[in-house]
């Protein structure tokens, strides 16, 4: 009994792929089949696409290539900067020193850095390097970083009244933002004016 029930598990297995190789060999299958002029299009279709691709690459690495070479030294730039800080800093240093306060020396000295700041400002400039100017303009977050807020009723709020430490620009890059002091109203008038929008 068990060989019969073998017999006829074979003889379906058996059947089962013929049926399968018969219908390979059905012509409705052959339909589906894809032509010469399809596969033709579809390559086609690929070899375009992997054209756009490349051209797109090329773009791209052309754009970084012009962006390296226009904005190689901003790093450099950017730590340069401290340079002009600590000249600033120099100098307000020696104009607060008691010992040496109006003697010719410190004349001197101050001149000299004035002048090597000046020069550096100069080099600066040639490459592309601007200072961003703050004092009197209106806060520009993309420009401007507000430290604190100084009551004045004489400048419209936002107004940037003091600039704590330079901002510089290379081109259209910035390279450090201006770190300043913006004017607010102070408390009594800007009670007034809420008072003023409640009526």
């Amino acid at each position: 009994m068990e060989k019969e029930q073998s017999t006829k598990t074979e003889e379906k297995t058996n059947n089962k792929t013929e049926a399968s190789e018969n219908s390979k060999n059905d012509p409705k299958e052959k339909e589906i089949e894809v032509t010469p002029e399809d596969k033709i299009k579809e390559l086609e279709d690929k070899l375009i696409r992997t054209f756009a691709e490349m051209e797109n690459q090329r773009r791209r690495f052309e754009k970084e290539k012009d962006d390296a070479f226009e904005y190689g030294g901003f790093s450099f730039a950017r730590e340069s900067l401290n340079l002009i800080d600590n000249f600033d800093r120099a100098k307000q240093s020696l104009e607060n020193d008691e010992k040496i306060k109006d003697t010719d020396a410190l004349k001197k000295t101050l001149n000299h850095l004035d002048i090597i700041k000046k020069d550096l400002i100069s080099i600066l400039k040639k490459n592309n390097i601007e200072e961003i100017l703050s004092v009197d303009k209106k806060l520009d977050p993309n420009l401007h970083q507000a430290m604190m807020e100084i009551e004045d009723d004489n400048k419209e709020p936002g107004t940037i009244v003091q600039e704590i430490q330079k901002g510089f620009k290379m081109k259209n890059r910035l390279l450090r933002p201006a770190l300043v002091a913006v004017s607010k109203k102070t408390e009594k008038n800007q009670e007034k004016s809420e008072e003023k929008a409640k009526k």
